[in-house]
């Protein structure tokens, strides 16, 4: 036979596809810590998308596509008054979560922001419960989203434990599209095979660049971009559950497939077959891992890497504010991942520009004592030039023990230094932050002030009488879990 030919033998759905496939169709979620964390991770990501419902750069992107268009048992975009095809809906949910950089974060190999898939899981519950309503069935509760969230954080962040996708130039929201496209595929009834075709589409899709993350092209994409993802998830399980089929090789057919097209220009340490082929390596098999070590930003509307350094900061304000035109340098102590992400020299052309800058978010709360996402804005960056004489002064140091430790599986630190020296040779202690206030190893701490940041993202957008309502509802575990999807959404309608 010609070895000019392919060989057209069809093949078995590639193992990562079945593996994520089996999870989300026999998975019991029976961790008691991933349920209670998944609450307050569904409280926190609404209140992030009702804030940023005060940013005209935002809202100018919610809505139906056609104006006026109604649809029956449309999903709701909490805040607002839009009731949306599900798609849609799924858009403008994740683009208000993930618009002021403010909901959990996931820190491996790969980043991201599981929550960013709330944005299809909510959307399709709130449509199919309302139908469901409709007919006379059960609507699906709360307790279906909390799952499905562990369920989407876990495909999410076990992907990213080993696989760098941003070696290869690919920006993490691909990872929201398979978690998004898995998981509402679930929850619209998908049985094995649609689900398998569901995500073999995610694959084959083009995928989004991380190009509008970095220096020189960052700007307001990387702020509706898991929306976009969400969505596309949605889309994808929408084709998959009208009978289209899938293509059971997508990763590995040769030259054709999403290993040889966009994964295997680079020099990085992921899995190498004999042959030389890059495929996906896994630390663990999925559970609920993700979701009981999620990192929550709960002080500061920063990206993650900066969080520490953020908080180094702000114990320095009261030793420099009185300083600040005195001091000689400062000296960021960071790790390998924050330098590669978010250190900048150079002017910020605008607030997504600003909020991927260590150095921007370092000498903001140097000088203010705080980091608001109004001190982004171009109004403020212009008012206040001392924040870039303060930028200019700062020098980024790698330390390769707060390199490790940020991969290692028992630390999972995010560590950050600061030291302000002045011109006169004095200088401030060097204060060192290793794990954010949002990290698990700082639970107690962190969930209070938690429940804090979403009563004030409440106060907003609604009364005190319904802010008090929703956080209650919110506060009750067993009574959250009960409650149908379709009168919980109703409590954040506008």
């Amino acid at each position: 036979m010609s070895a000019n030919v392919d060989q057209n033998n069809r093949p078995d759905y590639d193992r990562v596809l079945q593996d994520i496939a089996d999870y989300v169709l026999t998975f019991n979620v029976e961790s008691a810590e991933a349920l209670d964390t998944a609450r307050n991770c569904l409280m926190d990501t609404l209140g992030c998308g009702l804030l940023a419902l005060r940013f005209p750069e935002c809202t100018k992107h919610l809505g139906p596509l056609v104006e006026g268009t109604v649809v029956p048992f449309g999903a709701r975009v909490p805040g607002t008054s839009y009731r949306l095809d599900p798609v849609k809906a799924a858009w403008d949910i994740g683009c208000i979560v993930r618009w002021l950089d403010y909901n959990d974060t996931w820190l491996a190999a790969e980043w991201g922001h599981p929550s960013d898939n709330l944005g299809g899981i909510l959307a399709v519950a709130d449509h199919l419960s309302q139908k469901r309503v409709a007919n006379g069935e059960a609507a699906l509760t709360v307790r279906d989203v909390l799952e499905a969230m562990i369920m989407a954080h876990e495909i999410q962040g076990v992907i990213a434990l080993e696989n760098s996708f941003n070696r290869v130039g690919l920006d993490h929201v691909l990872l929201v599209k398979v978690a998004s496209t898995a998981v509402t595929a679930k929850l619209m009834g998908a049985n094995r095979e649609q689900l398998l075709s569901a995500l073999s589409h995610a694959f084959a899709d083009g995928q989004a660049l991380r190009t509008y993350r970095h220096a020189p092209n960052a700007g307001s994409r990387k702020s509706w971009a898991a929306g976009d993802a969400t969505s596309r998830g949605v889309r994808l399980a929408d084709i998959a559950l009208r009978g289209e089929m899938g293509i059971p090789g997508v990763l590995t057919a040769r030259q054709w497939g999403f290993y040889d097209v966009s994964f295997s220009h680079t020099n990085n340490d992921l899995a190498l077959k004999p042959e030389g082929k890059r495929v996906f390596s896994f630390a663990r098999p999925y559970g609920s891992y993700v979701m009981e070590n999620v990192l929550f930003k709960i002080s500061f509307p920063a990206e993650f890497h900066a969080q520490t350094a953020c908080e180094a900061a702000v114990t320095l304000h009261p030793l420099v504010r009185n300083r600040l035109h005195e001091v000689d340098r400062i000296v960021i102590t960071t790790h390998e991942s924050a330098i590669r992400i978010i250190s900048k020299v150079g002017p910020l052309a605008n607030a997504a520009d600003r909020d991927h800058c260590i150095q921007y978010m370092t000498a903001v709360p140097l000088a203010f004592g705080n980091l608001l996402a109004e001190q982004y804005e171009d109004d403020f960056h212009a008012a206040h030039p001392i924040i870039d004489v303060l930028r200019e002064k700062m020098v980024i140091v790698e330390d390769p023990r707060f390199t490790r430790e940020y991969l290692k599986a028992d630390k999972r630190s995010i560590a950050n230094a600061v030291q302000v020296f002045f011109k006169d040779g004095s200088s401030t202690e060097n204060v060192v932050v290793e794990y954010p206030i949002g990290h698990r190893r700082r639970r107690a701490e962190g969930i209070p002030l938690l429940e804090d940041k979403f009563k004030a993202n409440l106060a907003t957008r609604f009364t005190g009488q319904r802010s008090n309502e929703i956080f209650t509802l919110c506060k009750d575990q067993q009574a959250l879990e009960a409650t149908p999807v379709n009168r919980f959404v109703d409590l954040f309608v506008i």
